[in-house]
């Protein structure tokens, strides 16, 4: 299938997908804790498919393009951090923390790969 818009990339379709699963799950975190760690949880995870799209909007230009996905790896890196956190103040169970974190080191790979296969993406 080619690729048009962001929306065919599966990166984001994946990172999309995540964020609204960690998004929703902030929600069972504590009251204080949804302003606080929650807080910091959702921009996270919600950076990812934002610098996607405007990373995709500014392709023409390959290193605005870049930048943006960097951008996203870091969101991916922080999230990890945060999901590493939430578990440890007893906030995530060990079950949901693995799959998330995993998750995020795959999206985070798979934004490294866009990243160096850029020019192979219409402009």
């Amino acid at each position: 299938m080619p690729i048009r818009t962001y929306r065919d990339l599966e990166v984001f379709q994946e990172a999309y997908s995540a964020a609204l699963k960690v998004s929703r799950l902030t929600k069972s975190f504590p009251q204080f804790e949804q302003l606080e760690i929650g807080r910091q949880l959702r921009k996270a995870v919600r950076s990812v498919p934002a610098n996607i799209v405007e990373g995709w909007a500014k392709r023409a230009s390959a290193s605005e393009f870049k930048r943006y996905l960097q951008v996203a790896i870091g969101s991916c890196a922080e999230t990890r951090m945060w999901l590493e956190m939430s578990k440890d103040e007893g906030y995530l169970c060990e079950k949901d923390y693995a799959e998330l974190n995993l998750l995020y080191e795959r999206i985070g790979a798979r934004l490294a790969r866009l990243w160096k296969q850029w020019t192979s993406y219409p402009r």
